[in-house]
């Protein structure tokens, strides 16, 4: 089949089936994927019957702020549509991962946090000078008529788009309230209108990051012909030799982001030598070697404290604590941080539980 004749695939059993073991996977105590379980096929054929007969609608969404560090809002769709996102996704993904440039890294299969820093540290080396950039509230910003129109200039068919469109149409008054509405050339006032946002914690809005940016990827590397370039998710990475060539870049990658409807901060917008250190996914990237950032340290500090509290209090097990202080470990040791992890751990060794007798 071509891509103008996919709508089918989205709802075949097949393609549901394994939707459905994707979003359920390290799911599945959750309250709601384990009441999906308890009638998972006939469930499924409800939502394939929806789906063929195009009477789908998706649900409401279960909303959340964190803090990390910067506090952001989390949007969780219903665990059936969350079925039906692993289904457009699954179809679409390979269709647009041949057109994605090799160095964007997020959300990619066999990319990732440390092979996006090690790109950055080669880069590092090769070159004198870097231009990091990032986008200003990326998620909230992103137009819906811009990726629709960057979707259906592949994709061909207009139910699939369709089942896109609804997708977006239901998560586009999550943002409304934490929006920063800027205003572009040619701009009127119904401009305040437009349709935007991508709930942060959607698969589709992981998968709809890089489509919406992969024409300033290829902007970037065909038009500017920048032969260092790294991107995760909204974090750009420009590498040069020299101040001047950069600064011509920073201001065609303003004006291109502009396009999309995208502001850069500009203030963060800078160029560096690349021996100063370059802040990047929660490391700071030296040509020869790496450091895990000062606030990371701090935060993990407080964390193992509570949980080795909440251990010794009987709260969680030793199987669990070992589990968490090993993938911060694993993650940690990807810099160079042997001191740092040997104090941490001088300072807030295991102990034993309490006896509850005590």
């Amino acid at each position: 089949m071509g891509h103008e004749d996919l709508y089918s695939q989205i709802h075949s059993w097949p393609s549901l089936l394994r939707a459905w073991r994707k979003a359920r996977r390290g799911k599945r105590n959750l309250p709601a994927a384990a009441s999906f379980e308890l009638t998972a096929p006939e469930s499924l054929l409800v939502l394939q019957a929806e789906l063929a007969a195009k009477s789908y609608q998706p649900g409401p969404y279960h909303s959340f702020f964190i803090h990390d560090p910067k506090k952001r809002l989390i949007s969780a769709a219903c665990f059936r549509d969350r079925i039906v996102h692993h289904a457009l996704v699954n179809l679409l993904e390979p269709i647009f991962e041949r057109r994605f440039i090799i160095d964007s890294y997020a959300n990619r299969k066999g990319r990732g946090n440390h092979a996006a820093i090690d790109r950055c540290q080669e880069f590092a080396r090769r070159y004198r000078f870097v231009l990091q950039a990032d986008v200003e509230q990326f998620f909230p910003a992103v137009d819906h008529q811009i990726l629709l129109q960057t979707l259906e200039r592949v994709v061909r068919d207009r139910d699939v788009i369709e089942l896109c469109r609804q997708i977006l149409d239901s998560g586009k008054r999550i943002h409304r309230d934490s929006y920063r509405m800027r205003f572009f050339p040619g701009d009127d006032l119904f401009a305040v209108n437009r349709p935007r946002g991508l709930p942060i914690g959607n698969l589709t809005s992981q998968f709809w990051a890089n489509v919406y940016l992969d024409p300033l990827d290829h902007f970037i590397k065909r038009r500017l012909r920048c032969g260092g370039y790294v991107r995760f998710v909204d974090d750009l990475l420009l590498f040069a030799d020299d101040k001047r060539t950069l600064g011509r870049w920073r201001r065609e990658l303003i004006a291109k982001a502009a396009g999309l409807r995208l502001t850069l901060h500009e203030t963060r917008c800078q160029t560096r030598p690349v021996t100063e250190g370059i802040p990047f996914l929660g490391f700071v990237v030296y040509p020869h070697h790496k450091r895990l950032k000062r606030r990371k340290g701090i935060a993990y500090r407080r964390r193992l404290k509570k949980l080795l509290g909440a251990y010794q209090l009987g709260r969680i097990g030793r199987i669990e604590l070992r589990s968490s202080i090993r993938g911060w470990v694993n993650h940690a040791a990807f810099g160079n941080t042997y001191g740092l992890r040997r104090r941490l751990f001088e300072q807030h060794p295991i102990r034993p539980p309490r006896d509850p007798r005590e």
